[in-house]
């Protein structure tokens, strides 16, 4: 698809994640004018950076998601009305890794339980065999794109064996074993970390529900990084509370901002973190990369990066 790019705009929605100035600044020296708009700016602009979706997007030649995931973009409708649809995939991999060996360093090394006694002025110290090293664990991830290689590649370097599922069950570099989906509950059943950074589908919404946390061992972890909907949260709530699985870290929920009265708050040895895994000081110039690639292709009628739609 070609056309004549003479605006864009960096929509205001993408200020929970990085100021729109950072990113506007960033396209100093592209050959067109770059503005930071909010809803009424959108009819000026051929193409728009964003973070949510809206109607009027439709109006726009090329849209750019400053996530990996676009399950919020209607891609019929996009499609329907000549609508590009690119994502910001290929930028989140170390830090979603290191996010995530975060989570399992705190579980491990009991750092989560201290931070907590921390705030009541509480010198506790855990019991004898509470805490453990990693090196020797294994880690299931279930989706082996983009996140899941970066968690794989984080860490296997800290000596975790890595397990993964993915569609077709073929090998990928950094999983000493990979199964297909069909074997889900197969592969997660004798893991000490069950991760998730699959996208959201039609295949993986409610993927991740009682049967599945019944496969976990009861000493095992659950991470989710990918999205809410992929877990059916009451199913992991009765999972966590009769001691079925030892606990979870969780960046995404069903309902964002989480609720203040789930139970996920309260209960032990649950991380909960505010969609934020992903969050770099860098963010905007990882986008801001994919962006002008984008923009030089168009110039010169190269396919499009990263293109969705």
């Amino acid at each position: 698809m070609q056309f004549a790019l003479e605006r864009l705009g960096v929509h205001d929605s993408v200020d929970a994640v990085f100021p729109p100035s950072e990113l506007a600044d960033f396209f100093a020296d592209l050959p067109v004018p770059v503005d930071v708009i909010s809803d009424g700016g959108i009819d000026a602009c051929d193409a728009v950076v964003t973070l949510e979706y809206h109607e009027d997007f439709l109006e726009c030649s090329w849209i750019h998601s400053v996530q990996a995931g676009v399950d919020r973009f209607p891609f019929d409708e996009l499609e329907a009305n000549d609508v590009v649809l690119t994502n910001s995939t290929g930028i989140h991999d170390r830090t979603i890794g290191e996010t995530v060996a975060g989570y399992l360093l705190s579980f491990s090394r009991r750092l989560h339980t201290y931070v907590a006694a921390q705030q009541d002025r509480r010198w506790d110290r855990p019991e004898w065999d509470e805490a453990f090293t990693l090196p020797g664990t294994t880690a299931c991830v279930v989706g082996t794109g983009t996140l899941g290689r970066g968690v794989a590649d984080t860490l296997g370097a800290l000596g975790v064996r890595m397990t993964g599922v993915r569609r077709s069950g073929e090998a990928v570099p950094g999983f000493e074993e990979v199964y297909a989906n069909t074997h889900l509950l197969e592969a997660i059943s004798d893991a000490d970390f069950v991760i998730a950074t699959v996208p959201l589908t039609d295949d993986t919404e409610g993927l991740f529900d009682a049967a599945a946390f019944d496969a976990m061992r009861e000493d095992a972890y659950f991470v989710n990084v990918a999205r809410g909907a992929v877990v059916d949260e009451a199913a992991l709530i009765d999972a966590l509370e009769s001691d079925s699985i030892a606990g979870a870290a969780l960046d995404v929920f069903e309902k964002e901002p989480l609720p203040e009265e789930s139970p996920l708050w309260d209960l032990e040895d649950v991380i909960v973190t505010p969609h934020c895994g992903a969050f770099t000081r860098d963010y905007f110039r990882d986008v801001g990369e994919i962006v002008r690639e984008n923009v030089d292709r168009l110039e010169s009628g190269e396919a499009f990066h990263n293109r969705v739609v």
